[in-house]
């Protein structure tokens, strides 16, 4: 674990005695000199490690954009590496919430891993952050006031594909991705969207997670003969799916669908094998936008590289947590107030615009993307403010 910019010793014991000078009207936390101690617990080593770095990097450019504070509060964060291993999401997340008294905890990428953390906050109260893992329990059946999400859910960059694909003219699909929360749902998404059109579903291939090894997959796609094929994989695994599926031979000869994680921030690596990929996403590059053609300028002259989604996500992590903190001048006494501001905002989002739904979802445009010399183009808008329906959550105005 490794601490950034300032952490206090003092900050649990500073704290503690702020609130109980609230309490008796003696002082105020918005002039507390203890930085906002956010804990972002995400991946740093594995097959996620660049994505866990990239929302990290998006994170601090947002803080830094704002003068090193938000709310007119000092920001101090403290990095824990999640390893993607659910077995170890809540033991971890304790170690932020109650080693570190961290006032906001961010992460992850690993569905699996979320829902850990999610269950450990809700048991302690402390404001959440989603910046990646797409797990629709999170919001759903799990929903709480103290958990937000600036990204996604699985089911809703997967389920306009569906439209897409049908509207394409293809009638058999099959699909893959790896047997975990995230595909499983991103797969359900995609089956939900194409056979509500009359779409068939010829077959559901999963393979164990973060296994990479695609050849007998790819044996079995070939003697199927789909219209098309839809999968979720992500990070290095989808780098190495791109590339196998060209060295099979069926990049030309059956059209490759995926949510957006397929070719974001892996298009360098997967080089001409990924031309002509369609993909859904809620970012694309090269949007015809001032925030964003600002935010990539920002992005690369910082860190020497492109944006991605992920480092969009994380960027919009660090505006969300502002909105809220700016309306209660940094006084996190004030949480419902805080929470309520969030829950309100509008964030001037790199992708576009987008709001809060009432179960803590983005409700956002997700575009139709083709690769391009490089580059994901964006083609079309696959469905305009789209809303995850977050069954089972039971919040009020859900």
């Amino acid at each position: 674990m490794t601490t950034f910019k300032t952490s206090f010793s003092r900050h649990a014991a500073i704290k503690a005695a702020m609130a109980f000078g609230v309490g008796l009207g003696l002082m105020s936390p918005a002039t507390a000199a203890d930085p906002v101690k956010v804990g972002l617990m995400l991946p740093y080593s594995g097959t996620y490690a660049a994505l866990g770095e990239a929302i990290t990097n998006g994170f601090n450019l947002a803080v830094e954009e704002s003068g090193g504070k938000l709310g007119g509060r000092d920001i101090a964060t403290v990095k824990l590496d999640d390893e993607s291993d659910p077995g170890k999401a809540v033991q971890n997340a304790n170690k932020m919430i109650k080693g570190e008294n961290v006032d906001l905890l961010v992460g992850t990428v690993h569905s699996g891993v979320a829902m850990g953390m999610v269950r450990a906050v809700k048991d302690s109260g402390t404001l959440m952050i989603i910046p990646n893992a797409g797990a629709g329990p999170a919001t759903g059946q799990l929903c709480s006031e103290n958990v937000f999400r600036t990204s996604f859910t699985n089911w809703q960059p997967a389920y306009p594909m569906g439209d897409v694909a049908y509207d394409k003219g293809y009638r058999n699909v099959v699909t893959m991705t790896w047997k975990y929360g995230a595909g499983e749902e991103a797969v359900a998404g995609f089956k939900e969207g194409f056979t509500k059109r009359g779409g068939k579903i010829v077959q559901e291939i999963y393979v164990p997670f973060p296994n990479v090894e695609f050849q007998a997959n790819l044996t079995e796609i070939a003697s199927l003969k789909p219209d098309a094929v839809f999968v979720f994989f992500a990070g290095g695994g989808a780098v190495k799916f791109v590339k196998d599926y060209a060295a099979a031979g069926l990049k030309d000869s059956v059209p490759l669908l995926g949510s957006g994680f397929l070719t974001d921030g892996t298009l360098q690596a997967q080089g001409a094998d990924a031309e002509g990929i369609l993909t859904t996403l809620h970012y694309a590059d090269g949007l015809d936008d001032p925030k964003d053609k600002a935010f990539r300028a920002a992005y690369k002259a910082k860190f020497g590289k492109e944006a991605d989604i992920y480092a969009v996500q994380g960027y919009d992590t660090a505006q969300l947590f502002r909105a809220g903190l700016d309306a209660v001048g940094g006084d996190l006494t004030r949480k419902d107030d805080l929470i309520k501001a969030m829950e309100g905002a509008t964030i001037d989002s790199p992708r576009g615009d987008f709001t809060i739904s009432a179960a803590h979802n983005p409700v956002q445009d997700i575009y139709l993307r083709e690769v391009r010399d490089g580059q994901n183009v964006v083609v079309g808008i696959a469905a305009k403010a789209l809303n995850d329906p977050a069954t089972g959550c039971k919040m009020a105005g859900n």
